[in-house]
């Protein structure tokens, strides 16, 4: 079995923010990383993509989501459309409305920090 897979929606090339601590904690896991951002090309050396629909992995395990709840509702669709396994709203990127338009679309939703589930802790992170 290969790598897990994982697209960071809202990753960052900046060091300070979740978004990249996320890229860099699931790297040091072992995950190939997808980051998504609309208008970096390279984040921590990785080919970043302007949309889910452009990231080249046929599978997705995982898709983390860093951005706030008005961006990422408008997202759901693509996030169903990839049929990741697991969807995570991380702290701050939920909203009421958002996860009860998930939960409608079906996507297994988890609530919680994705860099402390997978053993990590953002403060292992810094700059």
């Amino acid at each position: 079995m290969g790598k897990p897979t994982v697209a960071i929606i809202g990753a960052s090339a900046d060091r300070q923010k979740y978004g990249n601590k996320s890229v860099r904690a699931h790297l040091k896991q072992g995950y190939d990383v997808y980051p998504v951002h609309p208008t970096e090309s390279s984040i921590e050396g990785l080919t970043a993509y302007p949309s889910l629909e452009q990231v080249p992995s046929k599978q997705l395990d995982r898709i983390s989501v860093y951005v706030p709840p008005e961006v990422g509702i408008q997202l759901l669709e693509q996030i169903r459309n990839r049929g990741a396994n697991e969807v995570w709203f991380n702290p701050g990127s939920e909203s009421p409305d958002l996860l009860a338009r998930a939960k409608e679309l079906g996507l297994n939703v988890i609530q919680a920090c994705s860099i402390i589930a997978i053993g990590e802790s953002p403060s292992d992170h810094p700059e």
